[in-house]
């Protein structure tokens, strides 16, 4: 059977890629704006050719039948900046240019949950549109990391196309993990354990200042971490640290004294689904936060394309 042609737009250090090439996918081409992230993918994915730069800037594409994108819309992520007009949330335009350029056979696009409520929920409507005027069926779900074997409490965004004249459905995946499933989730130990318990150097000892403390960011050793960001001051506490009580709604104190301190990059990196083997070697240590945070989890990415198979592992077209 042909490994599927696939281009990766906005593929930052390459979560969804390295999902997709442990799935047998050929990627033929991706592209990111970030050097560092660029030479991380590099490092990890030595069989794929990353193009840096700005995808305004790239005239054509080559052929394939799989594109997928995680395109950033940070005016509607928890974690940044909440400018609904920012040029960086109509990157998907790109993404529909490239999608009608190529017309591969299907498409998945990842993004931030945020864009599926209130009065960001046109944004995700904008986007839907124009892929069902490029000629295809298109679905969206929002999965939560935690349900298909990621140590962590993160939810996303999917959008999954498939081209209109092929006449085939896509599904999205069933949780496999958690209450009443087949597998309990994966906790924080399972993932943790082994890992150095203070490596001075990984982590930032900024202050837990007022606004650090306004959110619960501890999860006991048996729970799934919360969600990973991009900002190491804003990454979760360690389990080892007090556990939070809570004083009011924007105010959480440790129950007791205690050693304190957030994640470290390499901790990150585990929560978000990354084998160990992955390498994290460019750039500063805060631009390896943003580049773990900003990831997608490849278990998560790997379950969603799954339910392409059928579509996808066929003869090219």
């Amino acid at each position: 059977m042909r490994r599927v042609r696939t281009i990766s737009l906005f593929s930052g250090c390459g979560g969804s890629d390295l999902a997709l090439e442990a799935s047998g996918f050929h990627i033929v081409w991706a592209n990111d704006v970030w050097d560092r992230a660029c030479e991380t993918y590099a490092d990890n994915i030595p069989d794929a050719m990353i193009e840096c730069g700005d995808i305004r800037d790239v005239p054509r594409f080559p052929s394939a039948q799989l594109l997928v994108g995680c395109y950033p819309c940070q005016g509607f992520t928890q974690g940044g900046r909440r400018e609904s007009d920012d040029n960086i949330n109509y990157l998907y335009q790109e993404f529909d240019r490239a999608l009608r350029y190529v017309l591969p056979r299907a498409f998945i696009v990842e993004n931030v949950a945020g864009m599926a409520y209130g009065k960001n929920r046109e944004l995700l409507e904008n986007q839907l549109r124009r892929y069902r005027l490029a000629g295809y069926h298109v679905k969206w779900s929002v999965l939560n990391a935690q349900d298909f074997g990621v140590a962590q409490d993160r939810k996303r965004l999917f959008i999954v196309g498939v081209r209109s004249d092929l006449e085939k459905t896509y599904e999205f995946p069933e949780p496999t993990h958690g209450p009443e499933r087949d597998k309990a989730y994966i906790t924080q130990r399972d993932v943790l354990t082994g890992l150095p318990e203070w490596p001075i150097g990984e982590f930032t000892d900024q202050t837990l200042n007022w606004y650090y403390m306004s959110r619960k960011r501890r999860a006991d050793w048996d729970e799934p971490s919360s969600c990973i960001v991009g900002n190491w001051r804003h990454v979760p506490l360690h389990p080892l640290s007090p556990p939070l009580r809570r004083i009011h709604t924007d105010k959480w104190v440790f129950q007791h004294r205690g050693r304190t301190r957030r994640f470290a990059y390499k901790e990150c990196a585990a929560l978000q689904g990354f084998p160990t083997a992955f390498k994290f070697e460019q750039g500063s240590i805060r631009d390896r936060f943003q580049m773990i945070g900003n990831a997608v989890p490849p278990p998560l990415f790997a379950s969603v394309v799954g339910g392409l198979n059928h579509i996808l592992h066929v003869a090219n077209g």
